[in-house]
């Protein structure tokens, strides 16, 4: 790390030299050898560098935020079946909860992208007609799910309920209970 920084010739240390001392690292010795920012950047502190500190904890943050919210949202969304789709509205509903009881801005702003590219997948999975009437019903149905959930997330499992014992709804579906 200190070669490195010495390589680099610069007096302070901030994202872009964390991120060049990371790969040299990662280059010579592999992904393990590599340490956190924070760690590189106490080390470089030590050794008489100047830090710009707001830099480097933003790019520690972007990675434990990404690390954290990636793994949350990956798979989360499954529309192969009505079941499923309700199934995962409801734990994008409990994450919602989770993360307005937090008071996380930007996870309910993941979570409300998350849910709006699931919605924006079904209408043009449905558009392109080569899926089979059913499907595309299937799709559109669960899309206008999406649309109530992001609108009033409060009132879905109500509005669900008598949604699926609508006329209209057991005439175009058969659900297997």
């Amino acid at each position: 790390m200190i070669e490195v920084w010495e390589e680099l010739d610069c007096e302070n240390i901030g994202a872009k030299e964390i991120i060049s001392i990371e790969n040299a690292i990662r280059e010579q010795f592999g992904e393990p050898a590599v340490d956190s920012p924070m760690v590189i950047a106490r080390l470089l502190a030590d050794e008489g560098a100047e830090l710009r500190h707001s830099e480097i904890m933003k790019l520690f943050l972007e990675r434990n935020q990404e690390t954290e919210l990636d793994a949350l949202f990956r798979n989360i969304l499954n529309f192969d079946t009505f079941e499923k789709a309700l199934a995962s509205i409801r734990n994008l509903e409990n994450i919602r909860k989770k993360f307005s009881e937090d008071d996380d801005r930007e996870g309910l702003r993941l979570l409300r992208e998350t849910a709006l590219q699931g919605k924006k997948d079904l209408i043009s999975k449905a558009a392109k007609g080569n899926i089979g009437h059913e499907s595309e019903l299937m799709d559109s149905e669960i899309a206008n799910w999406l649309t109530i959930w992001l609108q009033s997330p409060d009132v879905f499992e109500g509005w669900i309920a008598l949604r699926m014992r609508s006329p209209d709804f057991k005439k175009n579906f058969t659900l297997d209970e």
